[in-house]
């Protein structure tokens, strides 16, 4: 469900902050090969999700919370990155680089994907960067996709992945008690 609420946030962000309404628009996630770009007849901002990879970043902490059952608990959280590499699709070039301009320095705008886009928000902010050419290879994707070399950046999506539920946590120890004040009776009271 992590990616699916991801891509769904970045469309409702790019098409509320560029503006890119439904009926002027489209926000796809189609790989951008020769086929697909046959097709596209509207102003297009496609988001090709290449890469899911788990982040150098530190997992974030476990957690605790009050339950209807007691307390709950969650083990700590992975870190995860998806790529995307964005392009955009218009009549012309120079429309095509205003359209990645205006996507660009929209998203170059957050550092985190505000939540009122996101249906479901997850554990963690949803942090968005651009990465550097030269880690990504842009290049080495238009070639393996079959379409020629456009211009494009990489958007990574870093975001905790829901990789654990919630679970009623083990009773809180509040006393140790020796082992031998067990068998000799001492722990009930008696001598």
């Amino acid at each position: 469900m992590l990616i699916p609420v991801i891509d769904d946030g970045l469309e409702r962000l790019l098409r509320t902050s560029l503006p890119l309404p439904v009926d002027q628009g489209d926000v796809s996630f189609d790989p951008p090969s020769s086929t697909w770009s046959a097709q596209v007849n509207r102003l297009t901002v496609n988001l090709y999700l290449y890469n899911v990879s788990r982040s150098p970043q530190p997992p974030r902490p476990a957690a605790v919370r009050p339950g209807a059952r007691g307390t709950e608990r969650r083990f700590a959280l992975p870190m995860v990155e998806l790529s995307y590499l964005v392009s955009a699709w218009a009549g012309s070039p120079r429309d095509e680089h205003s359209l990645l301009g205006d996507v660009l320095t929209r998203l170059l705008a957050f550092q985190v994907l505000p939540v009122e886009h996101l249906v479901r928000p997850p554990s963690s902010p949803v942090q968005i960067a651009l990465a550097a050419d030269d880690l990504n290879r842009p290049r080495e994707l238009w070639s393996g996709l079959g379409g020629s070399l456009k211009a494009s950046f990489t958007l990574v999506v870093t975001v905790a992945a829901d990789a654990y539920d919630w679970e009623l946590a083990p009773p809180q120890v509040t006393q140790v008690v020796p082992a031998t004040s067990l068998l000799d009776g001492r722990e009930s009271g008696r001598p």
